[in-house]
């Protein structure tokens, strides 16, 4: 397991500005962080080398690509053996409706993330592309009705920003 790096406060705040806006300019992250362009530079490419800051994403609206339905899909495979682990995650990891993997402990095996066109294209990739295969014992499909993001990814007890909803409580009045 990756050890934790040590973060600073001036770190974290790069984090949180980063991950609201990932697109923004180092000049215009430094002015909002309150530390030098070259700084913030520096700061951002050791964050990038520590392995903190994994890479950048462009987000896309699936329903917006003809994949308006989304699900997760529990699948059970049997037997569950390491042979086996490696070959099932590529064969998830490329299909094209597929958006994330897990590998679990408990009763099922994995949790897969897809977005489909629609319920008939649903029963198809479960169909086809999970049941239809040996290893595959149980698929448990859940419709995704709506989906939120969530705030920043910081280290354990480092506290909300001013004017920030903490977990369980609310934003300041």
């Amino acid at each position: 397991m990756a050890e934790s790096v040590a973060l600073d406060p001036v770190d974290l705040h790069i984090l949180r500005v980063l991950q609201n806006d990932a697109r923004s300019t180092y000049r215009e992250l430094a002015a909002q962080v309150g530390v030098a362009p070259s700084t913030c530079l520096d700061r951002v490419a050791r964050l990038r080398r520590s392995g903190v800051i994994l890479g950048h994403r462009l987000r896309l609206d699936p329903a917006k690509l003809g994949r308006g339905l989304q699900a997760l899909l529990s699948v059970q495979v049997r037997p569950h053996r390491r042979e086996l682990v490696g070959p099932f995650v590529e064969r998830v990891r490329a299909l094209p409706e597929a958006r994330s993997v897990f590998h679990l402990t408990g009763p099922d095996d994995y949790l897969v993330h897809v977005a489909v066109a629609d319920a008939a294209d649903l029963q198809r990739l479960v169909l086809d592309e999970f049941t239809s295969r040996r290893e595959v014992a149980r698929v448990e499909t859940r419709l995704i009705f709506q989906q939120w993001e969530c705030g920043p990814l910081l280290p354990p007890g480092t506290p909300a920003p001013p004017g920030t909803t903490a977990p369980g409580g609310t934003a300041p009045a």
